[in-house]
């Protein structure tokens, strides 16, 4: 279907596009802690991110926590200082030393996400900051699914068996594209619920941005976080 494949190839270059503003986004909240010291990206993947977000950091430690193997040894080929680690589980730092926490589309993969809030605030120094992304819930594009019937686009990589999931015209529908089980979506949040996610384990939200605005320009998605394709917190920890 000629029209399918026009809107699959479409909706893959607006992702693109929304991918990049929102590392601008979160650089641009990351500037909010100037000179960290420690760094660290939870859920570093192949590293790619990692770079792209922390160039220009001179001097800082950056350190990158990822699950699983091969890319963990990607992010290692790249230059990123990737070591194992359980975002479910307790992270290996110890209380109240790092700077500057970030974690790019990772949260909506793991299935204790206050496990992970809290480990966050665990390890963040007094003052330190957190700045997470993930994809958006209410975003116009997921409602638009739900309307038409079909499975959200956030929604539809819930089977290792079949992706997308109940969404016809979702990336890679009609393609042999092979879903490994930490790529699974487990946990989906509104901006209003990532907020009082992070506000209900002491770190109160400063900063809000988003990106993605299908079917308008990305950069309408700064504009109206709340019906964002991906949505983006900077979190402080409370001073003393």
């Amino acid at each position: 279907m000629p029209f399918v494949s026009l809107l699959r190839a479409r909706g893959a270059r607006m992702y693109a596009d929304s991918e990049r503003l929102n590392i601008e986004n979160m650089r641009a909240q990351m500037a909010l802690q100037p000179h960290p010291g420690d760094v660290v990206d939870l859920g570093c993947g192949d590293g790619r991110a990692t770079l792209a977000l922390t160039s220009g950091l001179n001097g800082a430690r950056v350190r990158g926590i990822e699950g699983h193997a091969p890319f963990r040894e990607a992010a290692r080929a790249a230059g990123v200082d990737a070591i194992p680690g359980d975002l479910d589980a307790r992270l290996p730092f110890e209380d109240g030393t790092i700077d500057l926490v970030v974690s790019n589309q990772v949260i909506e993969h793991l299935a204790d996400t206050d496990r992970f809030v809290a480990e966050i605030a665990r390890v963040l120094r007094p003052g330190g900051l957190a700045v997470v992304s993930t994809e958006n819930m209410a975003s116009w594009h997921n409602i638009a699914a739900l309307v038409f019937g079909f499975q959200p686009f956030s929604a539809a990589n819930y089977s290792l068996r079949r992706y997308p999931l109940g969404n016809p015209i979702g990336l890679h529908a009609g393609e042999r594209f092979e879903v490994v089980e930490g790529m699974l979506h487990r946990r989906l949040f509104t901006t209003r619920a990532l907020c009082e996610l992070f506000e209900a384990h002491g770190l109160p939200v400063g900063d809000v941005r988003g990106s993605g605005y299908h079917p308008l320009p990305p950069a309408f998605g700064r504009l109206n976080p709340t019906h964002a394709h991906f949505i983006t917190v900077a979190a402080r920890k409370p001073e003393g």
